[in-house]
């Protein structure tokens, strides 16, 4: 409150933790609703890429046993360097060019499973030919084995570029975003098809994990769309009635009225803004008072009836009304800066400037500041992982002064 932020606070994104729930509750408990977007209805934003991982991991169960070989086999191989050498060795026997060295998964990091059957598979042949040189060998993956990663690899790549996406810090990620995530919700929905029973499984859990979470968020997530010129309503209109059947109607219907209630609101805002530059103006320009015989001079009332006639005139349409009748823009391949046309459109959209500027800068993902603030892995090593709290503060404060001089070349750090 010292420093005004309870007045301009629209959002807070957090992980999707109980903990988190109750500290929101807290500090709602300090902040006028008034204050807030839509009366706090938008306050609390979830973790789109936390959201994503516990999707992943709820089907993650089912076909973890599926994979085991495979793991055994890297565990195996990796063990000591003279196995490492002999494996290097085969993939010359077989002319597989050793790109990439293959590495054990954390099990409870569902994308360093991903990176570890993706280089696996490109192996197969290599892991084969080395079950007939080493008789100790005796993890061997099976054909079947092979099939379940190649099909748990081509699933999970499209969960793996939508991570990166969440994680991208030099553009707007949420307009990007929702496509990719109405692709993952279909391509469930296709999986459920699959006559492998593992996979099925897996979508069926997986399904009623993005159900439960996503439905919290997708209204947000939607108004992010129809903020943006080139898609609006329509990109709902093509993806819902796929995602929802018969009720997409009513989903659709929900984001429209949850973008008339943003645009009223912020329409009261640049209302008072123009009273208060009228009352400025008039001020300014006023006459001697006693020769009007008034405080406010006509200025000041003319202006407040053309607000007043402007909201009484029937018919009236609204600008989001307005902005949804315009045709959309061409959806070029070419990297679209939103900002750039909200910035360029503002005398048109006035009120729709205000909100896009508000809502398009609410972050999805809590990853780029994780990944900010969490320096302690590159401090406290395995190889020195007991150091005094102090100690840990000073090498952290040593490393970004030494990052700084280095970037800005002002000393030189070796003097």
């Amino acid at each position: 409150m010292d420093w005004n932020l309870d007045r301009n606070l629209s959002t807070l994104t957090v992980n999707n933790c109980t903990t988190n729930d109750a500290m929101i509750e807290r500090v709602l408990e300090k902040i006028l609703p008034r204050n807030l977007i839509l009366g706090c209805q938008l306050f609390h934003m979830r973790c789109c890429a936390h959201i994503l991982n516990l999707i992943v991991k709820g089907g993650w169960c089912i076909i973890s046993d599926a994979i085991e070989n495979i793991r055994e086999s890297i565990h195996f191989w990796i063990t000591t360097p003279k196995r490492e050498e002999k494996f290097i060795e085969a993939c010359g026997q077989v002319n597989i060019p050793f790109k990439k060295k293959i590495v054990l998964d954390c099990k409870t990091r569902w994308n360093s499973t991903f990176f570890m059957l993706e280089v696996a598979t490109q192996y197969k042949d290599v892991f084969h030919r080395l079950s007939q040189r080493d008789n100790q060998y005796k993890a061997l993956p099976s054909e079947h084995d092979w099939m379940m990663a190649n099909e748990i690899c081509q699933r999970l790549e499209l969960f793996y570029d939508v991570t990166l996406l969440f994680s991208g810090t030099l553009y707007l990620t949420m307009n990007v975003v929702f496509p990719k995530i109405c692709e993952i919700k279909l391509a469930l929905i296709e999986w459920l098809s699959c006559p492998i029973s593992i996979i099925h499984g897996m979508a069926a859990t997986m399904i009623t994990k993005f159900d439960k979470y996503w439905g919290v968020i997708n209204g947000v997530m939607a108004i992010w769309i129809v903020l943006d010129p080139r898609y609006k309503i329509d990109l709902l209109d093509y993806f819902f009635p796929q995602i929802y059947g018969e009720n997409s109607h009513y989903e659709i219907e929900r984001v429209k009225s949850i973008c008339q209630d943003l645009v009223k609101e912020y329409a009261i805002k640049v209302k008072g803004k123009e009273l208060a530059a009228s009352s400025q103006s008039s001020n300014l320009n006023v006459m001697d008072v006693g020769i009007l015989g008034r405080k406010e001079s006509w200025r000041s009332n003319f202006a407040k009836h053309k607000i007043a006639k402007k909201s009484d005139t029937p018919n009236f349409k609204s600008e989001l009304d307005r902005y949804l009748e315009e045709a959309i823009l061409p959806d070029s391949d070419a990297q679209f800066d939103i900002l750039t046309w909200w910035k360029s459109n503002g005398l048109k959209y006035q009120t729709m400037q205000m909100l896009a500027r508000d809502i398009l800068a609410i972050p999805i993902s809590t990853i780029a500041s994780e990944s900010s603030f969490s320096n302690g892995c590159r401090i406290l090593t395995p190889h020195c992982s007991r150091l005094l709290p102090d100690t840990v503060e000073a090498l952290m404060c040593l490393q970004d002064w030494l990052w700084t001089n280095m970037e800005g070349n002002e000393i030189n750090i070796f003097n």
